[in-house]
């Protein structure tokens, strides 16, 4: 998809939970930042899980994660802990001050509730195990996923439905040019 102009200065001092600006983690190499949905979202749920299970190949490709959620750090946590991926890199964002600084906008009706996201909704929850839970969160935020180093977005994906997957790895193997 195509990027948009993003003010990287805005974000490079940004702390994650374990105290690591995104900044000093966008030195050393890439940075796949996972702006997630709310976690009551099926899809939110489902992406928990392919972070788990693609965790090791995104890492080797000399990429390091950051979750961005709308929730406040307590509860994430015990989510993140559900999934197994606690041990990663994350950022409360409550206020989506982040998801509007990289252009993430707000779902409408179709991107949410059609009929190609009720498919996938039903494959996730029916066959995956992903129920969905209590809203935590704005429902209409859209998710998104960036790779960033050295103060530049290499890569994005913006979702065009909340349903959407990205493939993670084919993200994290961009190159630094």
């Amino acid at each position: 998809m195509m990027n948009r102009a993003i003010d990287i200065k805005k974000i490079e001092k940004i702390k994650t939970n374990k105290g690591i600006t995104i900044g000093e983690l966008a030195m050393h190499g890439k940075v796949m930042l996972i702006f997630l949905r709310q976690f009551g979202c099926t899809f939110c749920r489902e992406t928990l899980a392919d972070i788990h299970k693609k965790r090791r190949a995104i890492e080797a490709e000399d990429t390091d994660i950051i979750l961005i959620h709308q929730k406040e750090e307590d509860y994430a946590r015990q989510v993140m802990e559900v999934y197994d991926v606690e041990g990663l890199h994350r950022i409360s964002d409550p206020n989506l001050e982040l998801y509007t600084l990289f252009g993430l906008k707000k779902a409408v009706f179709r991107q949410a509730f059609g009929v190609r996201v009720w498919i996938r909704k039903f494959i996730s929850r029916v066959f995956k195990g992903h129920l969905k839970g209590k809203n935590k969160g704005d429902g209409k935020q859209m998710p998104g996923v960036f790779i960033l180093h050295n103060g530049k977005v290499l890569k994005s994906y913006r979702h065009k439905f909340t349903s959407d997957k990205p493939n993670y790895i084919k993200l994290a193997q961009c190159s630094l040019s």
